[in-house]
């Protein structure tokens, strides 16, 4: 298989509910051509008017630079599962989460596609060798996990298997930076990749505190939004932590660490920051962003925040 896209790849959609159509989406804004399939006929015309109303709105934020009808132009539907894989450069499987249906599907696809095709899962929990391990060409196969929604949230988790080979990753990452995505590659295979695991651990110390009687489901929903988002949208939890403290990440880490092991053991979780691990992430720290830069770049986030906060103004009031 080469890396080499065409100027104009052929994206394969199979299924059209929320996440298919909202990939057809960002291909066709991306200037792709794409085959939207679905088993059921009757769903496509219902996932062609979202498509159209979500490029729409895009459109009017200065989202995208094609008019929302040439993009349409470029989403053809199909309930024909050969004809929607005759030419194409890459599937994107968004089926339903059921292991053995995705299984049984990604098996047919294999055989049916051309051989220089990536093929890809949209899965968000599932791991590609439990995934790919039976299909021919398991070469070629990886999961590609958006955000949801995808035309909105552009990151992409890029989840190869042991059996996938290194030009296949290279290949769907350059298609996804050809889409405007941003991907993100996870190096070892774990059930529900970093998006999920980072938003199952916030959601499950929700639920607790719910539980305990510590909070609302209300207030902390306004916490994370009007608090930790306002934050985390601008800077990821390591440079926010890095930016506020005196010492950047490693005096965090030092003053922090242990209560933070504290709550964790509270609920059952033993994963302190050891030193060598906070070595691991200073290192990296360090060398995206020297220490005597750290002033700067706090003012340039606290000016990102204020942007943000003038907009929410501007939406919610």
């Amino acid at each position: 298989m080469t890396t080499d896209l065409p100027a104009q790849p052929a994206m394969a959609l199979i299924g059209a509910g929320t996440i298919g159509t909202a990939w057809a989406v960002v291909f066709a804004a991306a200037g792709m051509t794409v085959r939207l399939f679905d088993a059921d006929a009757a769903r496509l015309p219902a996932a062609l008017d979202m498509a159209r109303a979500r490029l729409r709105d895009l459109a009017a934020f200065g989202l995208v630079d094609d008019a929302p009808e040439a993009a349409m132009a470029r989403i053809a539907p199909t309930a024909d599962l050969a004809a929607a894989l005759v030419g194409a450069d890459h599937v994107q499987e968004s089926i339903p989460e059921d292991m053995e249906m995705k299984r049984d599907l990604l098996a047919r696809i294999a055989d049916i596609a051309a051989e220089g095709c990536t093929i890809a899962s949209s899965t968000s929990f599932i791991e590609p060798s439990r995934l790919f391990d039976h299909v021919a060409g398991r070469a070629r196969c990886l999961v590609l996990h958006p955000g949801n929604p995808p035309f909105l949230i552009r990151v992409v988790e890029v989840v190869p298997a042991t059996f996938t080979a290194p030009e296949t990753i290279a290949r769907a990452e350059a298609l996804m930076t050809r889409a405007a995505m941003a991907p993100i590659r996870v190096n070892k295979e774990v059930e529900g990749f970093v998006f999920n695991r980072l938003q199952g651990a916030l959601l499950r110390e929700a639920y607790c505190l719910v539980r305990d009687g510590v909070t609302t489901a209300t207030d902390i929903d306004r916490i994370v939004r009007d608090g930790l988002g306002i934050r985390l949208a601008v800077t990821g939890p390591f440079e926010n932590a890095d930016l506020n403290a005196p010492g950047g990440i490693e005096g965090h880490a030092r003053r922090m660490g242990p209560s933070y092991a504290r709550l964790g053991a509270e609920r059952g979780q033993n994963d302190p920051w050891t030193p060598d691990l906070v070595a691991k992430v200073a290192t990296e720290r360090r060398a995206a962003l020297p220490m005597d830069q750290r002033a700067a770049r706090a003012a340039w986030r606290d000016r990102a925040v204020m942007t943000l906060l003038r907009a929410r103004r501007d939406v919610l009031d």
